[in-house]
C-alpha cells in the first residue's frame, strides 16, 4: 500500500513539475551561425560571441540561449551545405555571420551572393527571422573586388527586408590591442566591443518572439 501511495505520489509530482516547466516556458533559442569569429577561435569556451552574447541578454532578463554554429575556416557555401543540419532542433531567430573567409580567399562576390541568399531564402521559408551581419574584403585584394564584396550584404538586407548590422567587426578591426596576434581575430575584449555593438540589434531581432 504504501508502495502504491509513493508512486501515486511521484507521479503526481513529476506532472507538477513537467506543468512548471511548460508553463515557464523554454528559452529562446538563437542560432549563431558562422565561421572562426562565431565559433571563438584562440578564446576560451566562455569568451566567444555567443558565449558573451547569451550572458549579457540574460543579465538584461532576456530568457535566451546562443547556439554556437561557428566552424572555423567556414565559407559562404560550406554555411549553405550545414544550415538544414543546424536547425536540426530548431531555431528561434539567427545570427547569420558568414563572408570573412570567402574574401580572404578572394573568392568570387558573386558566389557569395548566391550562397547568402539561398540560406536568408531557407530561413524566411521557415519563417526564422535573420540578423544578417556584413563583412569588408581585405584591401590587398584592390578597390574594384572590395566594391563587388562590400555591395554585397546591403544589397540582400534590402532585397529581403532582414535586419542587418553593417560590419560584424566594428570597432574592433585593424585595432591591435582588441585582435589576437594573427590580426584577425577578437581577444576577449574585442568580443565586448562586438557584443556591445550588435546588442541593440539582437534585441529588436527577438523582440517579438
Amino acid at each position: 500500500m504504501l508502495i502504491v501511495r509513493f508512486l501515486r505520489y511521484g507521479l503526481f509530482a513529476l506532472l507538477v513539475n513537467a506543468a512548471a516547466s511548460a508553463a515557464a516556458g523554454d528559452p529562446l533559442k538563437i542560432l549563431a551561425l558562422g565561421d572562426s569569429l562565431t565559433a571563438g577561435l584562440g578564446l576560451e569556451k566562455g569568451d566567444s560571441f555567443p558565449m558573451r552574447l547569451e550572458t549579457v541578454l540574460r543579465a538584461e532578463g532576456f530568457d535566451v540561449r546562443v547556439i554556437n554554429a561557428g566552424v572555423s575556416g567556414d565559407t559562404t557555401a560550406g554555411g549553405v551545405a550545414r544550415l538544414h543540419w543546424a536547425l536540426a532542433d530548431g531555431a528561434d531567430a539567427v545570427i547569420l555571420e558568414l563572408g570573412a573567409n570567402d574574401g580572404l580567399r578572394g573568392l568570387r562576390p558573386g558566389s557569395t551572393e548566391l550562397n547568402l541568399d539561398a540560406m536568408i531564402r531557407m530561413l524566411k521559408d521557415r519563417d526564422i527571422p535573420v540578423l544578417l551581419t556584413g563583412m569588408r574584403a581585405p584591401p590587398n585584394l584592390g578597390a574594384d573586388y572590395g566594391d563587388a564584396f562590400n555591395a554585397v550584404y546591403p544589397r540582400l538586407a534590402e532585397k529581403h527586408g532582414v535586419a542587418f548590422y553593417p560590419f560584424f567587426l566594428d570597432g574592433v578591426a585593424t585595432r591591435p590591442e582588441l585582435n589576437q596576434a594573427d590580426g584577425i581575430h577578437p581577444t576577449p575584449d574585442g568580443v565586448d566591443v562586438i557584443v556591445s555593438g550588435i546588442l541593440p540589434f539582437v534585441k529588436a531581432l527577438i523582440a517579438d518572439r
